[in-house]
């Protein structure tokens, strides 16, 4: 079977480089799905999971706004501000992000630019817990059937 070489890069640094079967990413206009030898494609990617197929099994990042380039050859290259894989994503600090940000919502309701990137960690936070449950349940499931 044909792969996928995805790159995953913040502004930091690499964060990951491996070969995949497909890629599912949140754009601005919705989601997509590559597959090998896509048409290359330049998108903006919004806050979102980042999901992919390695050896028949999905995983998944959470990231933040950035782009995703498609070649014709099978490369795929995320730029993103920030991710992170849902396997570190703890459901405890999820929640206790989910109440910061909402405490910074209420905080900064008379300053516009606070307010917006207040909105945007909370929105993210909220993305966070959602997989982080998801992943739990997940979890939970694999182990009752050993």
């Amino acid at each position: 079977m044909k792969k996928i070489l995805l790159t995953v890069v913040s502004q930091e640094m690499q964060l990951l480089k491996t070969q995949v079967e497909q890629i599912t990413a949140p754009t601005v206009t919705g989601e997509i799905t590559v597959l090998p030898e896509h048409i290359g494609l330049f998108s903006k990617l919004q806050t979102g999971e980042l999901k992919y197929l390695v050896d028949g099994k999905q995983e998944s990042m959470v990231i933040s706004d950035g782009f995703i380039t498609v070649s014709p050859d099978s490369t795929v290259t995320v730029m993103v501000d920030a991710a992170k894989f849902a396997r570190e994503i703890s459901l405890s600090k999820a929640q206790e992000a989910v109440e910061a940000a909402k405490n910074m919502v209420q905080i900064s309701s008379e300053n516009r630019r606070e307010l917006l990137m207040a909105e945007a960690s909370l929105r993210r936070a909220l993305l966070e817990l959602r997989i982080a449950q998801k992943s739990k349940s997940i979890m939970a499931v694999s182990y009752t059937h050993l």
